[in-house]
């Protein structure tokens, strides 16, 4: 099976050669993977790893993104970020908020807003075309498209967005709106220019905390379900499924988001007993696909090798006609040992142990194409 035939066949439940997989790590797990194979690119180790996903991205032609005296550098809404240093690794964190205190809709500066039009579609196809090519399974967006809640807290305060969400502040209100305008048409766009070929957009919105979900059901309902329901539709329209990012406990919502219709829950965080991976297959296993579900909170990061095999061979057990693709819950974190990495992509049958002339070939994908672009998460 080629990697696209191996996901398409799971989603429908008709069984597959392996278990279909998708791999994340932070620079630094990716870059430890790397040293340890002798690698160079992020597409040599996604072929190694046996990931069977590829992103294709527009290019971007917007104003330029700045960077401050201060070393932070600018987001599409005009937030800042810097980084966040700890023992062993970094993250961009926003240090600069642009709408945080506004409280009156003409203080609002829409300046910031970006646009759609801020990029190119032009190589879409042809990126399209090469990775179909290449047999893989083709994805647009990031998790960090559309997050209405994360997202709009890095230029805003986390704080102040839940009070948002509680009173309909109408700041809040016209940015959400706009943000959702923005990734609408960006994807609509994306769409349009592949002509068909590409599998799965990705979105996301962290609903969860560790224990329960953030908002209520009637805010859902107001505020975020008729804008998924719109985008879901718009995507369906041309061929594509949906796959959402979501972190914590979310099951509150799943019902309702298969009933609107999304068609992939990304990343699978079993922190608690109601999101364990059995108990949700045993609910929504014939209606939802999976992906991630190996816990980078505790089994890939603090667990054996032979632990993470046990996770890897329960779920191929729940899931041996589809319904999974595999991989962590979110990226694998600083501090995780390479053992465990390795053991959950060899007990997945997809890590490729002896590097070949054809993997270190690739040292380049097309122009846009590969992983992940982080910067979307801005």
């Amino acid at each position: 099976m080629t990697s696209r035939d191996r996901v398409i066949s799971a989603m429908a439940r008709r069984g597959y050669d392996r278990i279909p997989v998708k791999h994340e790590g932070t620079p630094e797990v990716n870059r430890m993977i790397m040293d340890h194979f002798g690698l160079k690119t992020m597409e040599q180790l996604l072929r190694v790893v046996g990931d069977d996903f590829r992103y294709v991205e527009p290019v971007y032609t917007g104003p330029e993104m700045r960077t401050f005296p201060d070393g932070s550098v600018e987001g599409y809404w005009g937030e800042r970020y810097k980084y966040a240093e700890f023992a062993g690794g970094k993250y961009l964190e926003s240090c600069y908020q642009p709408f945080a205190g506004v409280e009156r809709l003409e203080d609002l500066d829409r300046s910031h807003f970006p646009s759609a039009d801020w990029f190119s579609y032009s190589t879409i196809r042809a990126q399209c075309e090469t990775l179909r090519d290449q047999g893989l399974a083709i994805c647009f967006g990031t998790a960090g498209d559309m997050d209405f809640i994360n997202s709009i807290a890095r230029a805003r305060g986390t704080e102040q967005v839940l009070i948002d969400l509680i009173t309909d502040d109408p700041v809040y209100l016209e940015i959400m709106e706009a943000r959702f305008r923005f990734y609408f048409e960006m994807h609509r766009r994306v769409l349009e220019a592949a002509g068909g070929l590409i599998d799965f957009t990705h979105i996301g919105e962290d609903l969860g905390t560790q224990k329960a979900q953030v908002i209520s059901h009637e805010i859902f309902e107001r505020h975020f379900a008729p804008k998924f329901k719109q985008y879901f539709n718009m995507v369906h329209s041309y061929g594509a499924k949906t796959m959402m990012h979501m972190c914590g406990c979310v099951m509150a919502f799943l019902p309702r988001l298969i009933e609107i219709g999304l068609d992939v829950y990304d990343v699978v965080q079993p922190s608690v007993p109601e999101m364990d991976i059995a108990e949700l297959q045993r609910r929504f296993g014939q209606q939802l696909t999976f992906c991630g579900s190996v816990c980078v909170q505790s089994t890939i990061a603090f667990g054996t090798p032979a632990e993470v095999e046990t996770e890897v061979k329960r779920r191929l057990k729940l899931f041996p006609e589809g319904g999974l693709f595999l991989g962590p819950t979110h990226a694998i974190q600083v501090g995780s040992p390479l053992a465990n990495v390795l053991a959950l992509y060899r007990a997945a049958g997809s890590l490729c142990e002896t590097i070949d002339e054809k993997i270190l070939a690739l040292a380049t994908v097309p122009e846009g194409a590969g992983g992940i672009n982080m910067s979307k998460l801005f």
